[in-house]
Parts: C-alpha cells; sequence; structure tokens
C-alpha cells in the first residue's frame, strides 16, 4: 500500500527564510509539493518503509495585516492564484497592527516614533497559525487522513501536537531551514533541510508575492 502523504506548511516561517537566504528570489510554490515528495521518499525508502508516496493535499497556513497594503496583496495572490492550484487549500488568519512603542534595554527609554519618518512603530503579530496546524495534524490523524505529514516549519510550539499525532503511528517528516528548529526536527520521525533545494525551487524575481 503507497503511504498517503499531507504536506502542512507555515507560510511566513517558510517565506522569511526564503527571502533571507535567496536574497528575495521567487518561489515557485507549484514545484514545492513534488519537490518535498521527492525528498520525503527518498528518506522513506532509505528507512525501507516504502519507495513512493500518494500526495493528497498541500495545506498553506498564513495570516494577513487587513491594514497593510503590501499583505493586501499578498491576501489575493493566496486566494487567487495559491489556493486554485491542484492540490492546495490555503488558510489565512486575519490580523491588525497596532502601536508598539520599543523600550531601550539600557537606558530604559521608549520610543514610540521612527526617528527617521516620525509615523507611529507599530506591529500586527501573527496569531493563530501555529494552533491551526496542530488542530489539523490531529483532526486528520485521528481521521487516519494521512500516513506521512510533511511539517514545514521550523516553530517548537508544534511539538505536543506532532507528539501526539505520531503516537496513532503517523510519520511526521520536518522540512526546516538549515540552523533553525533543532527541537521540532528532534521530535519528528525524520527530517531534512530545504536549504539545499532552493535552486529546483526558485524563479525569476519579478514573480514573488511577498
Amino acid at each position: 500500500m503507497v503511504p498517503r502523504a499531507r504536506v502542512f506548511v507555515d507560510f511566513w516561517d517558510f517565506q522569511l527564510q526564503w527571502n533571507n537566504r535567496t536574497r528575495k528570489a521567487g518561489c515557485d510554490w507549484t514545484r514545492l509539493p513534488p519537490v518535498l515528495a521527492n525528498q520525503t521518499s527518498a528518506i522513506l525508502l532509505y528507512a525501507g518503509v516504502a519507495g513512493s508516496l500518494s500526495l493528497e493535499e498541500v495545506r498553506v497556513y498564513a495570516s494577513v495585516a487587513t491594514d497593510s497594503r503590501r499583505e493586501t496583496r499578498l491576501r489575493r495572490w493566496l486566494d487567487l492564484f495559491l489556493d486554485r492550484q491542484p492540490g492546495f487549500r490555503v488558510f489565512v488568519r486575519e490580523r491588525r497592527s497596532q502601536r508598539r512603542p520599543v523600550r531601550c534595554t539600557k537606558c530604559g527609554g521608549t520610543l514610540e516614533v521612527c526617528p527617521v519618518c516620525s509615523s507611529a512603530l507599530r506591529s500586527a503579530p501573527e496569531k493563530g497559525v501555529d494552533a491551526a496546524i496542530v488542530t489539523d495534524l490531529l483532526s486528520l490523524g485521528w481521521d487516519s487522513a494521512f500516513d506521512v505529514g510533511i511539517l514545514v516549519s521550523s516553530d517548537a510550539d508544534l511539538i505536543p501536537g506532532v507528539e501526539r499525532v505520531q503516537v496513532r503511528g503517523i510519520k511526521i517528516v520536518n522540512a526546516a531551514w538549515l540552523g533553525h528548529g533543532h527541537q521540532l526536527a528532534r521530535t519528528c520521525w525524520a527530517h531534512f533541510q530545504i536549504d539545499p533545494l532552493c535552486e529546483s525551487l526558485s524563479r525569476p524575481r519579478s514573480h514573488d508575492p511577498t
């Protein structure tokens, strides 16, 4: 029986590291599923489990700031392009920026506006993405909807969910960046690094959604 695989992608965890390591070269997201599946199949074959996978679905979890023009464009790309690709499902959480003064750890003073443009300092922290990934790992795992989960993240907050779903005999394979996510990688059944895959996933910068 060919193992059924589902991919779980923490969008910002992946995209920010991608930007840092490729100097914002565009990522061809349509290539991501087969590239991840091939890496995982090689690991399974090495472990004597199986030599191929049936890739059922790629689930991408993102958040966007509703008051950011740039992220409004990202939301359109997520909804109108990525979510319409075969096998992809995109789940978007909305967040709103709030005023956030910066405190100096040396003198204790606070900075409320940018010293260059005088705009108020704001941030829009991500909320709900980790919980959504864990919820889907557990619910789909308990429904026996997949045999192998490919988890694209380096977030240690996902460890309890990974530990729990692996009790069911489901194998979670972690795809993360070099130097990141050691704790999560150790928890998963297996792991591999994304860095060597960048060339096979790259496309011209003009196509980069972020």
